[in-house]
């Protein structure tokens, strides 16, 4: 399995909060069975992250995961924030892009309900060169959530759900009934520390949605 979404750069953001608990959240998720975790710090205005510095953090965490033979492969990336997008340079974009592979771009979309400015970005990074992944809509929902959602994958977006989320039965049958339709794309675990809130882990997740 891939963890797309995790925030398991030391000191960097508001997740792991230093080199113990990044080691801690590669052990979480080798035990889930998760083979990759892409590194996204928060590309916002509230965090001083130098996305020049990205790929060297990756690279000396992954020498600390080497070292201790924990069998987690961290490849760099980065969650951009709606608000920042127009802001960051294309060379700096594709610095963030998940795995360093230039395609795709992990978007968090601005505070508060989906609106017309989360497509217009889209249609932004698409003319920029860049496919979006959307990150945790679920925190997003307004009351023309689903339709959002279709207009989203229609241009093209993959949609990327919390794994914690998915895995809770309390959010009923919402997320299953738009995998059935197709708009359940990927699994993220979101996750910032191994001491609290959400752990590295999509099995659960994944467990749920293989019943739809």
């Amino acid at each position: 399995m891939i963890d797309l979404h995790c925030h398991i750069l030391p000191e960097l953001d508001d997740g792991s909060l230093g080199l113990e608990d990044s080691l801690a959240m590669a052990r979480q998720a080798e035990r889930d069975g998760i083979e990759i975790v892409c590194a996204t710090p928060h590309i916002r205005h509230d965090h001083n992250v130098r996305i020049e510095e990205i790929a060297e953090r990756v690279r000396a965490l992954q020498r600390h995961l080497d070292d201790r033979e924990i069998a987690v492969k961290v490849l760099p990336g980065g969650e951009l924030a709606q608000t920042e997008a127009e802001r960051v340079s294309d060379a700096q974009l594709r610095l963030v892009a998940l795995g360093g592979a230039g395609g795709w771009v992990l978007l968090e979309p601005a505070p508060g309900p989906m609106g017309d400015g989360l497509e217009a970005c889209v249609e932004m990074l698409s003319e920029r060169g860049l496919r979006t992944v959307i990150a945790h809509p679920e925190r997003h929902a307004g009351g023309d959530f689903e339709e959002r959602l279709r207009r989203l994958a229609g241009q093209g977006c993959l949609i990327q759900w919390t794994a914690a989320f998915v895995a809770d039965p309390s959010s009923g049958d919402l997320v299953p009934r738009l995998a059935a339709e197709g708009l359940v794309h990927v699994l993220g675990s979101d996750a910032h520390s191994s001491y609290a809130g959400r752990p590295v882990e999509l099995s659960a997740g994944v467990a749920r949605l293989a019943t739809v």
